[in-house]
């Protein structure tokens, strides 16, 4: 599948800013987040998004947490929400995204959200979870390379919880993942989305 050059994965998108507001609701959390033309989900969030913000664990109270292709913030807003103590990492290639979600976390009381790019994360920082809505559109190689560019970096005993639409690929992706000596398991299968955990081998 082809990926329209107006599309999420540019560091600047083509499409002119066209701002609007959606409505995050999750348990007791009921926020409005500014997005935008050019950022993932920028109608509504993402389905698969709520889908791992409603059936994946909860974040561990403290630590380094990760959220790979953060968009405009949802997953690190509420995993910051979630553990106030621990620090959230939030990464996106996409630069109108990385200003978005520092906006949305200052207005959310999500002070220890960190937005940037990947090239600008610490080398030495080391991930206690890791949770991704992966852009699974862009493409199975550059998906596949930016998964084992940063699932390596998880501490010991720690997880990632990725969410993959299932006639996007979820089963072939976790069949993959297995044979690349990741521990994979299928926590949840709804509307359409698996929602896996991937755990280092021994």
């Amino acid at each position: 599948m082809s990926i329209p050059k107006s599309h999420y994965f540019e560091a600047q998108p083509a499409v002119p800013s066209h701002p609007r507001t959606v409505r995050l609701r999750l348990a007791a959390l009921d926020l409005e987040l500014q997005a935008d033309r050019g950022v993932f989900g920028s109608k509504g969030v993402d389905l698969g998004t709520m889908v791992l913000l409603r059936e994946a664990p909860p974040p561990p109270p403290q630590g380094e947490l990760l959220d790979l292709g953060c968009g405009y913030g949802p997953i690190a807003i509420v995993l910051a929400r979630r553990a106030p103590e621990a620090r959230v990492w939030a990464v996106d290639v996409n630069e109108r995204a990385l200003e978005l979600t520092r906006l949305n976390a200052a207005a959310a009381d999500a002070a220890r959200v960190t937005a940037c790019k990947p090239d600008e994360m610490p080398d030495d920082v080391r991930f206690d979870a890791i949770y991704s809505n992966p852009p699974v559109r862009v493409g199975k190689r550059p998906l596949h390379e930016l998964l084992l560019g940063w699932l390596p970096r998880l501490k010991p005993g720690g997880a990632a919880y990725l969410v993959v639409q299932r006639n996007l690929g979820a089963d072939s992706l976790a069949k993959w993942l297995g044979e690349q000596g990741f521990l994979v398991a299928r926590l949840k299968s709804k509307k359409g989305y698996r929602v896996l955990e991937v755990k280092a081998g021994s």
